[in-house]
């Protein structure tokens, strides 16, 4: 199968090193409109053709893989003429800009029988994968709340708000490591720019049981934080994507309650135990997710990153920019 890359900007030289180096696929042509982005992918890789018209990913027969890295606003128009024209795709996160433009690409990527997938790479990095295997063994318990933040400083966007671009990440994770569903959102943020674009939110995710999840994130912030708590029944998880090597914690600390029936109290003990650090396999992420979705052709099934969860992703981040403007209404899901 041949493949053709649209956009070698900042996530685009990654694809290209990654999908060239499987020998189940032939990277075939690299479509950029800036001719210096492509003197440099052609000076990387000098047997791949390159193009400035995103045109020769759909009409040309010998091409069978379209992958999109370019701007969320480009997305379900690149994605659709590829299907149209009878292309697998891949998608940079998030899927679309709204669920309708989603909605249209899963209709009519099993119209025409071909995958459809988000890349949400995180679900194959080593310790995403770790964590999703503490749950099932039933190390944590029950998972009771996520709590996620994801800030920096920069780099603002141009086209879509900081959960727009940060939170795809954590949600993705959060939607494989939980099988519950959420039935509303809150969200509140703010733009220091005054150009209606949040550059800091906050997004708060509702569930029927008692669990809850909370999101953070920001362009405006003087340090780099990438964590994530996964509090549980029995044990808690600590994940900081800024660690080298211990990147997963496992926390053998938590809490139970008795009551006094008759002096209406309520009694907490806590527990602080020991810390677990999991060892981690030593493989990238990136390198996992193209053998996945090259897989998921040749055997014909769902990828991990599949489509319904790009699409659950975006009703999301859709609900929760409805919430940000209705100052941090309740919104359905």
């Amino acid at each position: 199968m041949n493949i053709a890359i649209i956009g070698y900007g900042y996530w685009g030289p990654n694809l290209v090193r990654n999908f060239s180096s499987l020998s189940n696929c032939s990277l075939k042509l690299v479509i950029d409109g800036r001719q210096e982005r492509l003197k440099i992918a052609q000076n990387s890789y000098p047997t791949i053709e390159i193009s400035t018209n995103t045109d020769d990913a759909f009409k040309r027969t010998d091409i069978d893989i379209v992958v999109i890295a370019t701007p969320v606003f480009t997305h379900f128009e690149f994605a659709k003429k590829a299907l149209e024209a009878g292309k697998h795709v891949l998608i940079e996160k998030p899927m679309t800009s709204s669920v309708a433009e989603a909605e249209i690409l899963i209709e009519l990527a099993a119209k025409k029988k071909k995958k459809l997938m988000v890349d949400h790479t995180f679900l194959y990095t080593p310790a995403v994968q770790k964590m999703k295997e503490l749950i099932i063994k039933g190390d944590i318990g029950k998972v009771n709340y996520f709590d996620s933040t994801r800030i920096n400083l920069g780099l603002f966007q141009p086209d879509v708000n900081v959960l727009w671009d940060l939170a795809p990440h954590d949600l993705s994770i959060l939607n494989y490591l939980s099988d519950d569903i959420p039935y509303s959102v809150n969200a509140t943020g703010i733009s220091h720019l005054k150009n209606g674009i949040e550059n800091i939110a906050y997004l708060t995710m509702n569930y029927s049981s008692d669990m809850i999840a909370h999101f953070n994130c920001s362009w405006s912030s003087p340090v780099k934080l990438r964590t994530m708590l996964v509090g549980g029944s029995k044990k808690m998880m600590v994940y900081d994507d800024t660690e080298p090597t211990e990147k997963v914690k496992l926390y053998d600390t938590g809490y139970s309650v008795n009551s006094d029936e008759d002096r209406k109290q309520i009694y907490i003990d806590y527990r602080l135990g020991d810390i677990f650090i999991p060892k981690l396999k030593n493989t990238e992420a990136l390198s996992g997710m193209a053998n996945d979705f090259i897989s998921s052709i040749l055997e014909d099934r769902d990828p991990l990153s599949s489509a319904s969860l790009g699409i659950n992703v975006v009703k999301i981040l859709e609900a929760a920019q409805q919430s940000i403007k209705q100052n941090g209404k309740e919104i359905k899901l």
